[in-house]
């Protein structure tokens, strides 16, 4: 067997070229920028903590998906062409002396779906909007639980189709 041998030597049917161009080539055509941006940065410190391979493979992965949600989230809010980003952390609790901001913040959190429990809004705080439009566009639901609006004004179609 002729070739290069060890750990600089290129899988049969490379072309040849040096592995950091190769690599960098490979990972545009398969969409990966973080990975790209991040990996030689990622190695340098798994070698220096002694990480293992898969372990590395890990943190170069977490990364690409982090930052694949947060571009995803900021195509959505782009594409809905809301005038500004909102969140909980910017909002001025002292506006509202009698809101309680510790409640507030565990409601967000969506917690209570997960538990099974019923909440209960009393007041006029929806006043004409749609209480999902209202909660502030950073809070999600958590996986798997799906939106089910019923409001007590509006009554329910029959399921038998009205007969």
């Amino acid at each position: 067997m002729t070739g290069k041998a060890g750990a600089d030597a290129m899988p049969a049917g490379t072309t040849s070229g040096t592995p950091q161009v190769l690599l960098a080539h490979h990972l545009k055509q398969l969409k990966l920028p973080t990975v790209l941006r991040e990996y030689d940065k990622i190695a340098r410190e798994c070698a220096r903590d002694g990480v293992d391979h898969p372990r590395y493979l890990l943190r170069l992965v977490e990364l690409e998906l982090i930052d694949r949600e947060r571009r995803m989230v900021e195509r959505r809010i782009k594409a809905a062409r809301f005038p500004a980003v909102k969140s909980l952390d910017t909002f001025d609790f002292t506006a509202i002396p009698s809101l309680n901001k510790m409640l507030v913040l565990e409601l967000a959190r969506c917690e209570f779906i997960l538990r099974r429990e019923n909440v209960i809004a009393l007041g006029n705080m929806w006043h004409r909007q749609d209480p999902c439009r209202a909660r502030p566009r950073s809070c999600r639901l958590p996986e798997g639980v799906h939106r089910r609006l019923h409001h007590r004004s509006r009554p329910r179609a029959p399921v038998d189709g009205g007969a």
